[in-house]
C-alpha cells in the first residue's frame, strides 16, 4: 500500500510540475528590437543564418537587385556573400563567400558552427551540405556528406546531434513537392544520410521544422497539386523509437514562416507565415499586397494545443517601415536562429517579390 501511495504522489507531482512548466512558458513574452540591417539596400530572401563561434552569420539568399519584381521585368539574382555580426551592438562585416551563390535551403547550428543544407540558384537545386566556421575575422568552409538528392524550400532541425531534413522540392520545374525525410548523425564516425519513413500526410515544401525533447516536429507547408499550391495546416512529430504521430492541426497555414520554430520549456513558437488567403490574388495585388501574417502561434507539446500568443513586434514598441495600408511587415522565406539567448529573424520577403534588410530580434522575458 505504501508503494501505491508513493507512486500516486510521484504521479501527482509530475502532473503539477508539467502544468507549471506549461503555464510558465505561456506567461513568457518577447521584447522586440532591431539589429543593424544586413548591408544590402534591398535585402535578401532565402538566406542561411545561424551562429558560428559566438558570432551571428547571414549567408547567401536572393533578391531583385534593382528593387523591382517579376512583373516589372526584373530578374532574380542569387548571392554568395557571408556577413558576420560579432555583438548585438556591433556592425556587420563581410567575412567571406559561399562556394557559390545559393539560397532557399536550410540552416542548423551545431557545436559552434553553422551548417547549411541544399538550396537553389539560377542553375538549379543543390545537394551540398556545407559547414561554416568563423575564425580570425573570416569564415572557413568544410563539407559534410551531400544530401541524398538536391532539395530547396526544405525544412530542417537538429535533435540532439542528429539533423533531420523534411520535404522541399527537388527541381525548379517539379509539379509536386517532396515527401523526403532524411537524417544525419553528426556524432557518427562514418557519417551517412539515412532515408527514413515519411510522415503520414501530404508531400510538402516551405514547412516549419521544430525540435524539442528528442522529438522532431513538422508543421504546415505547401502541397503542390499539378503545380498549384495547396496551403496545409496539418502537423506531425517524430521520434526514432516511436516513429511518426500526427498532432493537432494549426489554426492556419504558416507556409514559409521563419524556420525552425523557437523552442522554450514545453512550447514551440512559430512567427507569422503565409496563410495562403491572398495567394490567388498576389499577381493582381502586386505592390498593394498587405503583407503576410504577423501572429505568433504557440504550440504546447504537453497538451497538444495551439493558441495565438501575440504578434511580431508592434507599432508602439518597434520603429519599422510601414506599408501603404499602415500595417507592419513581417518576413517569410527566412531563417530563425537563437543568438546569445535572443531570437533572431534576418531579412526575408515581406510581400511577394519585396525583400527587407531588417534584422529582427526578440528577447524572451518572463512575468514575475
Amino acid at each position: 500500500m505504501n508503494r501505491f501511495f508513493h507512486f500516486l504522489f510521484i504521479s501527482l507531482m509530475s502532473l503539477v510540475l508539467n502544468k507549471g512548466i506549461a503555464q510558465d512558458a505561456s506567461r513568457s513574452h518577447l521584447k522586440w528590437s532591431k539589429l543593424q540591417p544586413v548591408p544590402d539596400p534591398i535585402g535578401f530572401a532565402g538566406s542561411f543564418s545561424g551562429v558560428a563561434n559566438g558570432a551571428l552569420l547571414v549567408a547567401g539568399g536572393a533578391n531583385f537587385p534593382d528593387g523591382g519584381a517579376p512583373w516589372t521585368g526584373s530578374v532574380k539574382a542569387w548571392h554568395d556573400d557571408i556577413f558576420v555580426l560579432e555583438s548585438p551592438e556591433g556592425k556587420w562585416k563581410h567575412a567571406g563567400k559561399l562556394p557559390h551563390s545559393l539560397g532557399y535551403g536550410a540552416s542548423v547550428n551545431w557545436k559552434g558552427a553553422l551548417i547549411i543544407l541544399g538550396g537553389s540558384n539560377e542553375k538549379g537545386h543543390h545537394s551540398e551540405v556545407v559547414v561554416l566556421n568563423y575564425k580570425n575575422d573570416a569564415v572557413e568552409t568544410s563539407r559534410l556528406p551531400d544530401l541524398p538528392h538536391p532539395i530547396a524550400n526544405t525544412a530542417a532541425a537538429l535533435v540532439d546531434d542528429v539533423i533531420y531534413v523534411a520535404g522541399g522540392i527537388e527541381n525548379p520545374e517539379d509539379k509536386s513537392a517532396g515527401q523526403n525525410f532524411w537524417s544525419l548523425d553528426l556524432t557518427s564516425e562514418h557519417k551517412t544520410w539515412k532515408i527514413l519513413k515519411s510522415w503520414p500526410g501530404p508531400a510538402r515544401m516551405l514547412s516549419v521544422a521544430g525540435a524539442q525533447k528528442g522529438m522532431f516536429y513538422l508543421f504546415s507547408g505547401v502541397e503542390l497539386l499539378e503545380g498549384k499550391r495547396k496551403y496545409l495546416k496539418d502537423a506531425y512529430k517524430y521520434s526514432p523509437a516511436g516513429g511518426w504521430k500526427q498532432v493537432a492541426d494549426l489554426p492556419s497555414s504558416v507556409a514559409a514562416a521563419p524556420t525552425p520554430a523557437y523552442s522554450a520549456a514545453a512550447t514551440l513558437l512559430i512567427f507569422g507565415g503565409d496563410d495562403g488567403e491572398l495567394a490567388p490574388e498576389a499577381a493582381n495585388l502586386k505592390e498593394n499586397h498587405p503583407g503576410f501574417s504577423k501572429q505568433i502561434l504557440n504550440y504546447n507539446t504537453l497538451t497538444n494545443t495551439w493558441k495565438v500568443t501575440g504578434k511580431i513586434f508592434t507599432a508602439k514598441k518597434y520603429d519599422a517601415v510601414k506599408n501603404p495600408n499602415g500595417s507592419i511587415w513581417a518576413p517569410v522565406t527566412t531563417t530563425l536562429t537563437v543568438w546569445k539567448g535572443n531570437i533572431v529573424i534576418p531579412g526575408g520577403e515581406v510581400r511577394p517579390a519585396t525583400r527587407t534588410p531588417n534584422v529582427l530580434m526578440a528577447t524572451p522575458e518572463k512575468h514575475h
